[in-house]
């Protein structure tokens, strides 16, 4: 007896090597990261060392700090505490951050989930029940039985993951969950740029408004003028007629950009989740925004890391390739190891008593054979779903390579053009004084008093988008490079050199 156990014991111990050298096997492709662009810069022509400067508001120079890093909260580089203010009510109550931050939850729950699939199943089970038997099958047709059964259950199932299936299905869950992630820091980002230029179109909305303001006032003034001058006579009636249309048509446009101007104020109460009618305190104007004066520019390399939706698109990747596993496993067989515990008894306080108990174990070892080729065609279909994952990151790291070369180039126009508006705006109020000084004097027709005029109300207005240009593409440039999450302290998102070991 001692030899034929001894005899099983190698036996026993191969068989059990080979279960766990099978479950340690994993099919399908094992997921790498997609290399980073060579850093080459953003742009075929080399940026500058600075944009250009210029007098007046909003003219300084703004210079590239290549390589250097971007604060987590950006936004305060504009310096006003008005608007750190709303975006942390912003952030604590926006409604669409907080369905970002449930869609993350359910996804770690579901990954967690999924990680139980590796271990044992265990379920009891209790039953009561009244039973009657009949003695035909006996032979006995008269015979007839009343009785009690109770029965107690522990039953535990095992599925050996032999060739990584259930592994890869936990790995798609993991990048599920890490594809939510960044889906909530991109929503962070995009809530907290969506503020800042929303308050910058505000704050050029006011001044252009202010401008217009100023221009009607002047026109007014100018429109009794002539009025003035043709009841004495100096003036043709078509002069007070033109002088009054011109009036009209700068008042015209005021309504319009008042429309703006409440729409912009109900958009900023809904990003800090209120009410269009719960309207927030802060009012936003130009002379409360500062200008950064230094801009870090991330390296193309760096940028991989830093922008959310390109880490989404990678874990979207990530999952891709862990489904090509989870096909190609099913492909194979599937190991099912199961055992079973318990007793029954006519009396529930006779359970467990000896005699009433019984107990099996079991292995079960299924293959597909034959299922029409869903199998290979599933297969097949998760290897294309990875090429369409591959090909969409590709085309995200081309989009945000673009959006900071375009954001680089555009800081840079806006500055030349806010250079030129303030030339334009100094030469037509210069030329507006003279033509008044002209046409008072009997020098000039109304005609190019009215072509001054218009030029100068122009050159006002411009002057005022050029500088409200130069903040909204600096918020541009900061939202293109990542917003600076790895930099906030209350950031969930893992910092960007820890990126690669999860993949």
């Amino acid at each position: 007896m001692r030899s034929d156990t001894a005899s099983l014991r190698p036996a026993t111990l191969l068989s059990a090597g080979l279960v766990l050298f099978l479950a340690g096997c994993t099919v399908g492709p094992d997921f790498v990261a997609p290399a980073a662009p060579a850093d080459r810069g953003f742009d075929k022509t080399p940026l500058s060392a600075s944009t250009q400067q210029s007098d007046g508001k909003l003219g300084a120079a703004q210079r590239f700090a290549n390589g250097a890093d971007l604060p987590g909260e950006w936004w305060s580089l504009f310096g006003s505490p008005a608007l750190d203010r709303l975006i942390r009510e912003a952030l604590a109550a926006n409604p669409d951050l907080r369905a970002a931050d449930a869609a993350l939850r359910q996804a770690q729950q579901l990954a967690a989930a999924e990680g139980g699939n590796l271990l044992p199943s265990v379920s009891a089970d209790l039953q009561q029940q009244r039973v009657r038997s009949s003695g035909a099958a006996q032979g006995l047709p008269a015979f007839s039985e009343l009785y009690n059964v109770t029965t107690a259950n522990l039953s535990v199932s095992y599925n050996v993951d032999v060739f990584g299936g259930t592994r890869r299905g936990i790995e798609a869950a993991d990048a599920q969950a890490l594809y939510q992630r960044w889906q909530r820091e991109a929503a962070v980002l995009s809530l907290t740029a969506n503020i800042v230029t929303t308050a910058m179109t505000e704050a050029s909305l006011r001044a252009q408004i202010k401008a217009t303001e100023q221009i009607i006032a002047a026109e007014d003034t100018q429109t009794k003028v002539v009025q003035n001058q043709f009841t004495l006579g100096g003036a043709a009636k078509t002069d007070v007629l033109s002088q009054q249309s011109l009036l009209a048509q700068t008042r015209a446009t005021l309504p319009n950009l008042r429309k703006q101007l409440d729409q912009q104020r109900h958009l900023l109460a809904t990003y800090a989740g209120r009410s269009p009618a719960d309207a927030i305190d802060a009012e936003f104007t130009l002379d409360d925004l500062t200008l950064p004066a230094d801009l870090p520019v991330s390296l193309p390399a760096k940028l991989v890391e830093q922008r959310p939706d390109i880490q989404a698109a990678s874990a979207t990747l990530h999952y891709a390739s862990a489904e090509i596993g989870v096909a190609v496993a099913n492909q194979w067989p599937q190991l099912t190891l199961s055992a079973d515990w318990g007793s029954a008894a006519a009396q529930a306080g006779k359970l467990f008593t000896p005699g009433n108990g019984a107990w099996s174990l079991g292995a079960a070892l299924t293959q597909p054979i034959f299922q029409g080729g869903a199998l290979g065609h599933r297969r097949d279909a998760a290897q294309a779903y990875f090429d369409e994952a591959r090909a969409q990151y590709d085309s995200t790291v081309l989009g945000a390579l673009r959006n900071v070369s375009d954001s680089l180039r555009a800081l840079q126009a806006d500055a030349e053009t806010l250079d030129e508006q303030n030339a334009y705006f100094r030469t037509a109020s210069a030329s507006l004084k003279l033509a008044r000084a002209r046409f008072s004097d009997g020098a000039i027709s109304h005609l190019v008093l009215l072509d001054a005029e218009r030029s100068e109300s122009q050159a006002q207005i411009a002057l005022v988008q050029a500088q409200a240009a130069r903040l909204s593409d600096t918020a541009a440039l900061f939202q293109a490079l990542g917003g600076g999450w790895w930099n906030r302290p209350d950031t969930a998102a893992p910092k960007p050199d820890l990126i690669a070991p999860l993949f």
